[in-house]
């Protein structure tokens, strides 16, 4: 199966998107930011389209609008005239109706559904390279700043008192989700990918209670299930975001059951 080029970029590339997104889905989780992962994933949808209608390169034109709609979304959201869940569904429903009335209208020949749903053929050797650097960045950021962001995650307000700049912290997470979501794109889908951000964070929840643990294990969930999701997809021959979920819905379930039995 991996003596085919096209897997081992599949598997590097997601290995680099599931340790960034579950890195930054701790924080986002935690926080009760997850929802910001599945906006920014429909606006990543919305702008490719965009970008594919009017001949631009998909992939810069999908960086830039992500990470204006991140930065946009926690600006409003931390004032008062709109709550933050409302303006993601503002946004995140608005970008993807663009984007299908874009898609309509254009008549765009390309395969719109890997963009949507993920394939592994959809990895360059570009896309390799920006994820395992947006990787290296994410795993580094977290070193350095690791205590930064715990205190951030669990006490804003404490951490505004003690001169912490919560603000560009915040603004930082979000905007490294945009570009981690539309490198994955491709390779997991854009209505799918929010996943990798929420579901490994939930499981390793269920098994540990430390920051620390939890933000480990979640690493080590989300390499795994994606792995374990990416080949069953080229096995069975399914979508590889949809493919991915799966497994991390079943690893979630299964986590739910044992957990529970061994409180009793």
């Amino acid at each position: 199966m991996f003596q085919y080029a096209f897997m081992i970029k599949a598997l590097v590339a997601g290995i680099a998107i599931a340790l960034s997104t579950s890195l930054l889905g701790v924080n986002l989780v935690l926080s009760k930011n997850s929802l910001i992962g599945d906006g920014l994933s429909h606006v990543a949808f919305g702008s490719m389209a965009i970008g594919l209608a009017f001949n631009q390169e998909p992939l810069i034109f999908s960086l830039i609008i992500s990470i204006i709609a991140a930065y946009l979304i926690l600006k409003v959201s931390q004032s008062s005239i709109i709550s933050g869940d409302a303006m993601i569904g503002i946004i995140s429903s608005s970008a993807l109706a663009i984007g299908v009335v874009v898609i309509q209208l254009r008549g765009i020949n390309a395969d719109i559904s890997s963009y949507m749903f993920g394939s592994i053929l959809g990895v360059n050797n570009r896309d390799v390279v920006i994820a395992v650097i947006m990787s290296i960045l994410v795993v580094v950021s977290f070193v350095l700043m690791y205590h930064r962001l715990f205190a951030i995650t669990f006490d804003d307000s404490f951490s505004k008192a003690v001169g912490l700049k919560t603000d560009h912290y915040n603004s930082a997470l979000a905007i490294l989700s945009a570009i981690v979501i539309v490198v994955g794109m491709r390779l997991m889908g854009a209505l799918l990918i929010s996943g990798l951000i929420i579901f490994p964070t939930i499981i390793a929840m269920r098994w540990f209670n430390s920051f620390k643990s939890v933000t480990i294990s979640t690493a080590f969930f989300g390499v795994i299930n994606y792995t374990i999701g990416l080949i069953l997809a080229a096995q069975l021959n399914t979508p590889t975001g949809a493919s991915v979920i799966l497994v991390n819905l079943t690893v979630l379930c299964v986590s739910l059951m044992l957990t529970k039995l061994l409180k009793l």
